[in-house]
């Protein structure tokens, strides 16, 4: 396939029409629409329907303006590197990440960054939900426990736990207990958190199951974690955001969640070469983490 011929494809399209990407890229129209009838024959497909007033992409058309607008950016800031000699990061990097994340982990690791990095500008978004990186426009995303997905590539950046907290005012009936014995306490629980479900826990003196009467529920574990504190009841907190409090004596470990350990992965899209300021702030993080 002919880069040149692709390249100019995916700025027509970019643009919305020929004549809007001749006047951009300050190249006859013409030409334009030469290579791009070169490429719809070397491809054997027809990739922009020129029957409509206004430019649109046939389906094939879209899936390889979709496909290849990002490797051949990265190509290009490839280039422009290599040509200007120059291998230091710049530009914008956009990361989204969970807000636990966000907060407590991620501002000491961005400091450092911009510290190391100054012609980066990185922002970082904190937001629970599932973003997607080429649609929401994030270089990088950070996930706990993410599905398999074909689109992602990345890496586990860091482990976690989950453990059962308390306020040092709440009594703990876990102590007097048996082993495998169910034991009834007021929990506070994340919105995400199945409903009516036991809690197997470890503790010192065995596996114990947990039945939380859950009266609060919250959509961050900022929140939740306040709540513990003043005296709501019980919650399976993630150790990196309660270490601190119980360092503090603030909340006191009743157990250990009895699951699988938290995962958590920095992804990026798999269809982009992965741009040294990427792999810049993923170095500083793994550092720290």
């Amino acid at each position: 396939m002919d880069l040149a011929a692709l390249a100019d494809f995916n700025l027509v399209a970019a643009h919305g029409g020929f004549g809007r990407a001749s006047r951009a890229a300050q190249r006859p129209k013409a030409t334009l629409s030469r290579k791009v009838t070169e490429l719809e024959a070397q491809l054997g497909v027809r990739l922009i329907d020129r029957g409509s007033r206004t430019l649109r992409l046939t389906p094939e058309g879209r899936a390889l303006h979709e496909r290849t607008q990002g490797p051949l950016l990265e190509l290009g800031e490839a280039g422009r590197a290599v040509t200007a000699g120059a291998s230091v990061p710049s530009g914008t990097l956009r990361i989204s990440a969970p807000i636990v994340l966000a907060h407590v982990l991620l501002p000491r690791v961005a400091a450092d960054f911009v510290r190391t990095y100054p012609q980066v500008t990185l922002e970082i978004v904190a937001d629970d939900r599932k973003v997607d990186p080429v649609e929401d426009n994030y270089d990088l995303v950070i996930r706990i426990n993410p599905d398999p997905d074909e689109r992602l590539v990345g890496r586990r950046i860091l482990e976690d736990e989950r453990l059962l907290v308390a306020s040092p005012d709440l009594p703990d009936p876990l102590r007097a207990s048996e082993e495998g014995a169910i034991t009834a306490a007021p929990a506070v629980a994340h919105i995400g958190t199945s409903t009516g479900a036991l809690w197997p826990v470890r503790t010192g003196a065995g596996a114990r199951l947990v039945s939380p009467q859950i009266r609060l529920r919250f959509s961050s574990f900022l929140m939740v974690q306040d709540a513990v504190l003043a005296g709501a009841g019980v919650a399976l907190m993630p150790k990196l955001l309660a270490a601190p409090a119980i360092a503090a004596g603030r909340l006191l470990v009743w157990g250990v969640d009895d699951g699988p350990k938290v995962e958590i992965w920095a992804l990026q899209n798999s269809r982009r070469l992965s741009s040294s300021k990427i792999r810049a702030f993923l170095e500083v993080l793994t550092s720290i983490v």
